[in-house]
């Protein structure tokens, strides 16, 4: 089994390399990292790489708009554009079960991803260091890391998403249509519900369930493990002020994003195994 996955993986990490991905999405990361580690500080009129936790609040808070939307369209297509193209008929005749092949696909889009937000981050991070005279500072590598790590698991749960829009879809433009739809919803609908929940109640649900039901959606587990406990994290405030003094402790949100990585794969996996006609 490790090998058939390996195979599939590689293939699709393979793929992402001759299409540019890796490179496209690693400058990218890094161009937006440095920027912001530079220009952060331009709203108080000063220029030149911030602080640690004005950095790390500011790429959070684009990392929730990007990484999601970077994920999808990778991964739109895992197994519809294999369907359009007419080898996926192909593919089922290996030696490999339907899960596997999902599996392997699902990998590879994840490994694409994985390091390009390590060389894209890390890189940026490394300059950032280097500059603000920080590069032994174990405490900005930690919260990098830490940043880094849930930004690859972040982008794995969208890459699942993905995987369940494409098993679920007939053509690639319909897939493309409906990750387009998940990317709004959790991104930008998600918040805003909440916060006319917020608002309807008159606050009730604020100290109580509210914090809760931020944990269904995979970009606030990503927002509060990153972003509580800085200073800066006034400025960027919304729902986060409202979770803070919440018990959600750095391990618990990692198993959340690690839940919402598993429950839509494990839903893909059960659609594919159930599709019948390809």
């Amino acid at each position: 089994m490790v090998r058939e996955l390996s195979i599939v993986a590689g293939k699709e990490f393979r793929d992402g390399f001759r299409n540019r991905w890796v490179l496209a999405i690693t400058l990218l990361f890094a161009v937006f990292a440095l920027g912001l580690g530079y220009f952060g500080s331009a709203a108080s009129g000063t220029l030149g790489f911030a602080s640690l936790d004005t950095t790390i609040v500011s790429l959070s808070s684009l990392a929730i708009f990007v990484i999601p939307l970077i994920a999808l369209l990778l991964a739109y297509d895992t197994m519809v554009g294999e369907e359009e193209q007419g080898t996926l008929l192909l593919l089922l005749t290996y030696p490999l079960s339907r899960t596997q092949l999902l599996l392997g696909k699902f990998l590879g889009h994840g490994l694409v991803l994985s390091c390009a937000t390590l060389l894209g981050f890390g890189s940026a991070g490394a300059v950032i260091a280097v500059l603000t005279e920080r590069f032994w500072d174990a405490q900005l590598w930690f919260v990098l890391g830490m940043f880094i790590l849930s930004a690859v698991l972040l982008g794995l749960v969208f890459i699942a998403l993905a995987c369940v829009i494409s098993v679920s879809s007939r053509e690639k433009s319909r897939a493309a249509g409906a990750a387009l739809l998940v990317w709004f919803v959790f991104v930008l609908v998600f918040d805003l519900s909440l916060l006319a929940l917020l608002v309807a109640t008159e606050g009730q649900v604020g100290q109580t369930v509210l914090p809760y039901l931020m944990l269904l959606n995979p970009c606030n587990a990503f927002r509060l493990l990153n972003l509580t406990g800085f200073e800066a994290t006034q400025a960027y405030a919304g729902l986060v002020s409202i979770a803070q003094n919440q018990l959600f402790s750095p391990s618990l949100l990692m198993v959340v994003l690690l839940a919402w990585i598993i429950a839509p794969f494990s839903l893909a996996a059960w659609l594919f195994q159930r599709r019948h006609a390809l």
